[in-house]
């Protein structure tokens, strides 16, 4: 009889260890668009030190193909366990797809204490945060406004780094003579072209684009009339090379760039992670390029209006893990998302890796253990450039700009830059969509 009981308590005792034990076991498919291959990989690997039986597949998507493909992804019930989420309504927009995500606040009180919003970036909790619910928890910030310019094509052909509209002409032509594209953008690809325009606003009157996406100032103000010009201008003193409306950024003037076809990018700081040796070489082989890695250190958009005000940054979370609702796995994938976006060693990762700025307050990058491509040249510039950024404040990227107004204004820059409408015409058109909402 002893026996028996002996054997039943300790089947009982196994039955209630098996759910504990195989809690754990998920197999998870994550979406997104960035950074992508072999960064995403390697934070899965580092994950799994900590819940191994948690498979993660990075399921990697770009830029333009994202929304139409989540859309249908999500409504398959079960097809996606996480997701990629961005700010406002651009791609991933947390507008759109927050009804497809879970609350993370339990879990981030879980992770971090009551206390858990002085310890996170506040831009990680304000953007992502809809209806009074956390629907994704960011995992960095990204900064843009700048150029990026390969150093050694500078110190090759003795150019210097351009500063107003001038010296930047006067780049591209060197660079060009020597069978070099000076600089590229892929202006098929609208997003890229608001950055440009952003910047250029920036330039003119610092702070007006941001007022004028939150209706505090009108669209047809004088800075946007200047700023619509301006763009314009890059267009006919040939600082844009031949082609740029019909290439997209990525790939194609990505792909230029690493592939030293061309000296100059308008790229943000998620940039900075290609000033790691292993990262820029397998991007550059992304690019089909089988060179050595290049220097490449940031600059200041030029000052093209002749204002003296360069340096100024925008930013947003460049991406937020969303857990969603629908998923076969929801415990499992929330552990995902809260050790990306909330643990030490998560965000330590997001740190070194150079490719966003991490939204744990704590969490830095390790400098003495992050070797640069060409540490003499790019250790200072690439520090003073994070410092620059993040002393930025109040300048969203794309945060505060409506779904309406995104599409508008993408219009308007291919719009003006093709000749089809006057700076004028499209401030008006952008005053037009602003008012409409």
């Amino acid at each position: 009889m002893k026996k028996t009981l002996a054997i039943l308590l300790a089947c009982l005792l196994l039955a209630a260890m098996l759910p504990a034990a195989m809690a754990e076991e998920a197999e998870l498919i994550w979406y997104g668009w960035t950074p992508g291959s072999p960064v995403n990989e390697s934070f899965i690997e580092a994950f799994n030190q900590t819940y191994p039986d948690i498979h993660v597949t990075w399921k990697q998507i770009s830029i333009d193909d994202y929304d139409a493909t989540i859309k249908p992804a999500l409504a398959n019930q079960g097809g996606v366990d996480l997701f990629q989420c961005s700010a406002g309504s651009a791609n991933g927009g947390i507008e759109i797809f927050a009804s497809q995500a879970i609350d993370l606040t339990p879990a981030l009180i879980e992770a971090l204490g009551e206390d858990y919003a002085d310890k996170i970036s506040e831009t990680s909790l304000t953007t992502m945060t809809v209806n009074g619910e956390l629907k994704a928890l960011g995992v960095g910030t990204v900064y843009a406004g700048n150029l990026w310019i390969n150093k050694d094509l500078f110190d090759k052909y003795e150019v210097a780094i351009p500063t107003d509209m001038e010296s930047w002409k006067a780049a591209v032509k060197t660079f060009e003579d020597n069978g070099i594209i000076g600089f590229v953008q892929g202006a098929g690809q609208g997003a890229f072209n608001m950055d440009t325009f952003h910047a250029i606003c920036d330039n003119v009157n610092p702070g007006q684009f941001t007022k004028a996406c939150r209706g505090e100032v009108e669209w047809t103000d004088e800075t946007f009339v200047t700023g619509l010009n301006l763009w314009k201008s890059l267009f006919d003193e040939g600082i844009m090379q031949p082609g740029a409306l019909g290439i997209q950024q990525y790939p194609e003037a990505n792909n230029m760039f690493l592939s030293q076809q061309a000296a100059m990018v308008m790229m943000g700081s998620w940039y900075t992670m290609n000033t790691l040796p292993d990262t820029m070489r397998a991007n550059m082989e992304a690019a089909s390029s089988t060179d050595e890695p290049f220097t490449m250190i940031p600059i200041n958009f030029p000052d093209l209006a002749g204002t003296g005000n360069v340096g100024y940054m925008f930013s947003d979370i460049d991406y937020a893990t969303a857990v969603a609702a629908a998923g076969e796995n929801i415990d499992a994938a929330t552990k995902f998302a809260v050790w990306l976006g909330a643990s030490e060693e998560g965000q330590q990762l997001i740190a070194d890796s150079l490719n966003v700025v991490p939204v744990l307050k704590t969490a830095t990058p390790n400098w003495d253990a992050v070797q640069l491509v060409n540490p003499d040249a790019q250790n200072e510039a690439v520090k003073d450039y994070l410092a620059n950024a993040m002393s930025n404040a109040d300048n969203p990227r794309f945060g505060e700009i409506s779904a309406d107004l995104n599409q508008a204004m993408m219009d308007v820059l291919a719009g003006v830059a093709s000749g089809m409408m006057s700076a004028e015409e499209g401030c008006e058109y952008l005053a037009e969509v602003q008012a409409e909402q």
